[in-house]
């Protein structure tokens, strides 16, 4: 006998295609209904489980994972609120391009619309949130049946890492015996259950191969006109996994003699490439209208990534007068502010390499000494800073103290802007992460601890206390996932990033609705998921904290006690110097 049932032999075809496919780790949730997948992966030998016993702080776990490897990690749960609980996740998956699978169990079709228990409508639970939706069949021991299972999980892999990669729904209803129970009849003992026509047991049961797309030499050389100026920039936002490719935008940079302004999330701001590429990340700090009114505009922007993370840097693309050429793999639309004039259909770091080949200009050197004069006076403002304590501060005192390599994942709100803005320039190999898709801080803290799971580099996360509250539970994965990671919580007692609204002149209901301060001791946190636990209030209280952390074994929370108006105060003082020194 193939499989002691139907549903051993369903699971264990999709757990056998899942790891010909690549997949390597999948995230499980305890659930009764999801039994069957749940036994074929725990026993698939080239697969690795990992238990989540939250589905929210789990997709989020395999989020990260999957955004620190550009691969797909699995999600099973069993049905009900079980999977709506994936959907916060899926969403920023989808807006942020990253890759996930959701394996969502379900009853039998007669069951649903019945008032069964634990019997929700499942059925493109997602919506438009997903590439690609399937309500699988019920379990079936016929080879045909079985061809179709195994196509559709490759096409499932496929699809959530293809252009554009994103989240991946299968429905998978199961009636019961749930478990391997032996059941008389139920599976032909002559059946094949690779169904493989004469396939290997080792490949995917439909390989995929994906193409780039790029620009045919005729429209490759009219871009490459069109780039050859004297006052051009590159702008580099929130990269797709995996990432951008240093190597092929420094070329394009050395060729164009465009400096590259490149948000910290796009993978260029930090690495060996800083040493010979103009790249620029103070920017945030700088362009204001009092010091680039006096500037030419540039002639072009050529835009990769997601939108960028600084506000002011996005108002002062939106009101030059320069071409800006928009380029994305899956022709999608990425700009707000609807000034791009050119949207270009290509795989960008290909195309930066083919375009560093043919394009001739060079730039002029005054418009590269402009935004290095800039940058150096933005770096040298926070650096005279060093001792005022600030969220900004301690951000840049992260990115300083980061060993090489690392991973750096930041939450929403103020730790990116405050990246953004602080986290200097540097040739130190950091991949820095962050959610930037939908732009919320759920899930935070397992996003940290996915991508933690899929790398050997230290990791550290800057987080807010407010995204540290929404989160906690998601610390489980230190001891379930044996993960490590140092946790920076910047506590300012509430939702800081409010104070830079104009609702904080209003009071009520300032403080009450939007401020929200909590009051809440996270040292405890620290002794219910067994990590060490340090308190700071000044900067070099949490430089030597930070040293400490990295010297010791295991995970570590580091709390710093901050005041979010103060914060505010000082990153505009440091912006007025900034500013005076450029226009003075």
């Amino acid at each position: 006998m193939t499989a002691p049932n139907r549903n051993t032999l369903w699971g264990r075809a999709i757990a056998a295609e899942l790891a010909r496919s690549g997949v390597r780790t999948v995230c499980v949730s305890p659930g009764s209904r999801s039994t069957p997948l749940t036994v074929a992966v725990d026993d698939h030998e080239e697969l690795t489980t990992i238990s989540a016993l939250d589905e929210r702080s789990a997709a989020y776990f395999a989020l990260g994972r999957a955004r620190r490897t550009g691969e797909v990690t699995p999600l099973i749960c069993t049905s009900g609120t079980a999977a709506a609980n994936y959907h916060p996740a899926v969403v920023e998956a989808n807006q942020a391009r990253v890759p996930l699978l959701l394996l969502t169990a379900d009853r039998p079709p007669e069951l649903r619309d019945s008032g069964a228990n634990q019997t929700v409508d499942q059925e493109k639970l997602y919506g438009d949130a997903v590439r690609w939706y399937k309500d699988l069949p019920e379990p079936a021991a016929r080879e045909r049946a079985l061809r179709s299972l195994r196509t559709d999980i490759c096409r499932a892999v496929g699809t959530a890492e293809g252009t554009p990669a994103g989240p991946v729904h299968l429905n998978a209803p199961f009636r019961k015996p749930l478990e391997p129970t032996p059941v008389e009849g139920d599976v032909p003992t002559d059946l094949d259950p690779l169904a493989a026509l004469g396939r290997d047991e080792e490949t995917p049961f439909v390989r995929r191969t994906s193409g780039e797309p790029q620009l045919d030499d005729r429209d490759l050389r009219q871009l490459a006109e069109t780039l050859s100026v004297d006052r051009g920039l590159l702008v580099a936002g929130p990269a797709d996994p995996p990432g951008l490719d240093p190597e092929a935008v420094t070329a394009f940079a050395h060729a164009s003699g465009f400096p590259i302004l490149a948000d910290p999330l796009s993978g260029l701001r930090f690495g060996g490439h800083t040493r010979v590429a103009p790249v620029i990340g103070g920017y945030d700090g700088f362009v204001n209208t009092a010091v680039t009114d006096d500037w030419p505009d540039p002639e072009v922007v050529v835009r990769l990534g997601a939108s960028p993370t600084s506000k002011p840097l996005r108002k002062y693309l939106a009101g030059v007068d320069a071409r800006q050429v928009v380029v994305d793999p899956a022709g999608a639309w990425r700009e707000a502010e609807f000034t791009a004039s050119d949207l270009v259909v290509a795989n960008p770091d290909r195309l930066c390499g083919q375009l560093a080949q043919v394009i001739r200009g060079g730039g002029s050197a005054e418009w590269r000494d402009r935004w290095e004069t800039a940058e150096a006076a933005q770096q040298a403002v926070a650096a005279d800073a060093a001792d005022r304590l600030y969220e900004g501060g301690i951000v840049a005192d992260v990115v300083a103290g980061l060993p090489d390599p690392a991973t750096l994942v930041v939450s929403n709100s103020m730790p990116v802007r405050d990246l953004d803005r602080f986290g200097a320039v540097g040739t130190t190999s950091i991949t820095a992460l962050g959610n930037r898709g939908a732009s919320g801080i759920d899930g935070i803290v397992s996003t940290a601890l996915g991508a933690a799971h899929g790398t050997t580099d230290d990791v550290t996360l800057v987080i807010g206390d407010l995204a540290f509250y929404h989160d906690l539970n998601g610390l489980l994965a230190v001891g379930r996932a044996e993960v490590d990671a140092t946790v920076v919580v910047i506590n300012n007692d509430g939702g800081g990033i409010f104070h830079k609204l104009p609702i904080e002149n209003f009071e009520p209901p300032f403080t009450r609705q939007f401020k929200t301060p909590h009051g809440l001791d996270f040292e405890p946190a620290g002794e219910l998921y067994g990590l060490g636990f340090s308190r700071v209030e000044s900067r070099e209280g949490f430089r030597e904290a930070y040293a400490a952390a990295a010297d010791r074994e295991g995970s570590e929370i580091i709390e710093v006690v901050v005041d979010a108006e103060d914060s505010h105060v000082i990153r505009d003082e440091l912006q007025a110097e900034t500013v005076g020194k450029l226009t003075e």
